[in-house]
């Protein structure tokens, strides 16, 4: 059996901790084919405006009226808005206004949220994208899921023709009864489906802000946008109209919230001002953060 001296035995060691030190040093990783994660890029957006002055005053002037008529006091407390409260100014920040006029009271509301992924593989602008899809999908506008409206109208569609379709189903092609009537603008029943979508707003329905003014995917508005008109009566009361208009630019995403309820219950809100004016602000809002 060979004897090894204990300076020998020691040496030995010596070398052995020796390389695994070098091959430490040169950067080897002794687990093999373990991948480098480089992290995802900040976002644009590190801080947010103050929100009750990202408003021009001329704008809000615009936007509620009803202040301009008020004493100099009033008016200037109108117009300096108030904070929403929140505990990291940094990450969201709000401001409301709200003006009584003689005829209606006009309240504008603003929402900046930044938001900051903590996951390494997520970017800001990949997880701002997740927080704006969720409040698309809330107002019902996601790509996977299409507004209702025309649903319905394919249902009652559906109910026409199976009420005039037992044993008429082909009486189109020769029918000169009511059928042809409807069959000029569309000559089968599923185009007259489509052609309804058309005549049934014209009698009526088209002066309903519901169907005059949907919600919808916005475009050239930030990276991605939508508006959500949501006409409203309560009870007895008069009509509640308010507008969203939501939109995301990089890290940020911005809710622009404007609305008006007449002081009459006969009085219906203009939808179409009401838009006009939101999508206004809001495209203000984007070139003030991209600035």
């Amino acid at each position: 059996m060979a004897y090894v001296p204990g300076v020998a035995l020691l040496a030995a060691l010596a070398v052995g901790c020796s390389a695994g030190a070098d091959s430490d040093a040169n950067g080897t990783d002794s687990k093999a084919g373990t991948p480098t994660v480089t992290p995802a890029p900040p976002g644009k957006y590190l801080t947010l405006p103050a929100p009750c002055r990202a408003v021009p005053r001329s704008t809000l002037k615009d936007l509620l009226p009803g202040a301009a008529e008020l004493p100099g006091d009033q008016q200037d407390k109108v117009f300096r808005g108030s904070a929403a409260v929140t505990y990291d100014t940094d990450r969201k920040v709000g401001c409301s206004w709200k003006a009584d006029g003689p005829n209606a009271t006009r309240s504008l509301s603003i929402d900046l949220e930044r938001v900051v992924s903590y996951d390494p593989a997520v970017s800001d602008d990949d997880r701002a994208d997740t927080v704006y899809a969720k409040k698309e999908k809330a107002a019902g506008l996601s790509a996977s899921a299409p507004p209702g409206p025309p649903d319905e109208k394919d249902k009652k569609d559906k109910k026409g023709e199976a009420g005039e379709g037992s044993g008429k189903a082909k009486d189109p092609a020769d029918g000169d009864a009511g059928a042809t009537d409807s069959a000029d603008p569309s000559p089968s029943g599923s185009d007259s489906a489509s052609g309804g979508e058309s005549t049934g707003g014209t009698p009526g329905s088209s002066s309903s802000p519901e169907k005059a003014l949907p919600s919808r995917i916005l475009d050239n508005l930030g990276d991605a946008a939508f508006l959500q008109d949501l006409p409203k009566k309560a009870g007895s009361t008069a009509q509640h109209h308010t507008v969203s208009v939501v939109f995301r630019t990089s890290n940020v995403v911005v809710t622009v919230r404007y609305a008006e309820q007449p002081a009459l219950v006969t009085q219906v809100p203009d939808g179409k001002e009401l838009q006009e004016k939101a999508q206004a602000l809001a495209r203000k809002l984007a070139e003030t953060l991209s600035e």
